[in-house]
């Protein structure tokens, strides 16, 4: 197993084992989706750590009072995600779509260029994630504002917090969501919020697919309030192959793959963070449950 090898060799003083091949003591858990009969087991261990930077899955899971669940951070999945948006936002703003339209009909129509400054890049989501992709688009020269649940700055960009969202919502061509899926975030953008958005805006969703509502996103495509949506992530993974978003021609898919964990960047990550502790230092990434994130 690829991650128990790369464990055993950033960790060789370690007893790696895989669940449920494993002693009466358990230490420290890495898990993704960990069944609640592990979960159980891990009364007295010092740290779980998620093989993700989303941590939604674990938050209905019987963890003991006081074990550290600790989340990746970053762990090379800012450079995928800036690279997958920043494709996503180009695609929208050189207007692709509208080129590959012209294409089936076999007709030559040169568009005039839309103004950049004009342009507004949205980031629902402020994390380390979000930062990261939104210090990209601002390097390419996009105005960029950023919504949280507290206000956060924003290099180079606009922030927004709180009960600023319709206003945020207002300012952008693309909305990008990098939100953590919690009870607070589950189905923010329905018809609603979405609304909010000026006509001909665009989704990109790289978060959760439970933050949308997905009727309520192809009824406003389809009466032509948005002008469509980039989704990487759904409520069901895999997308059921009867979901109205496969066939949909303003809508792109992609099977959750703007960000992939990459097994040597993460267990060096894990593996240093193990030390820390065993020192008696503190670590980042620790999971505030009462937010859940």
């Amino acid at each position: 197993m690829r991650w128990t090898e790369a464990l055993g060799a950033a960790l060789p003083e370690a007893n790696v084992r895989v669940w449920p091949d494993v002693g009466d003591t358990i230490d420290y858990a890495v898990v993704w989706k960990p069944p609640s009969d592990l979960v159980a087991r891990l009364d007295g261990a010092r740290a779980a750590f998620n093989l993700g930077a989303g941590v939604d899955a674990l938050a209905d899971l019987p963890w003991p009072a006081g074990l550290p669940l600790v989340r990746l951070v970053d762990a090379g999945m800012a450079e995928q995600m800036a690279e997958y948006v920043t494709y996503a936002v180009l695609r929208r703003y050189r207007e692709f779509e509208a080129f590959g339209d012209s294409q089936r009909a076999a007709e030559w129509r040169p568009r005039a260029r839309l103004d950049k400054s004009a342009f507004n890049i949205g980031m629902l989501g402020l994390g380390v994630l979000g930062t990261a992709v939104a210090a990209t688009l601002v390097s390419l020269g996009f105005p960029v504002s950023g919504w949280s649940r507290t206000r956060r700055q924003l290099a180079g960009g606009r922030s927004f917090g709180g009960g600023e969202l319709s206003s945020f919502l207002a300012t952008c061509r693309v909305l990008v969501c990098l939100l953590p899926l919690t009870k607070e975030t589950s189905g923010l953008l329905d018809r609603r919020t979405l609304s909010c958005l000026p006509r001909g805006a665009y989704l990109v969703n790289v978060a959760r697919g439970a933050l949308v509502v997905d009727d309520d996103l192809l009824a406003l495509i389809d009466t032509g309030h948005l002008a469509g949506a980039m989704l990487d992530v759904f409520r069901d993974e895999p997308l059921p192959p009867t979901h109205a978003f496969w066939h949909h021609p303003r809508i792109t898919v992609t099977p959750h793959v703007s960000a992939l964990t990459l097994i040597d960047t993460s267990v060096a990550q894990i593996a240093a963070k193990i030390r820390r502790l065993e020192s008696g230092l503190p670590i980042a990434g620790v999971i505030d449950r009462r937010r859940g994130y």
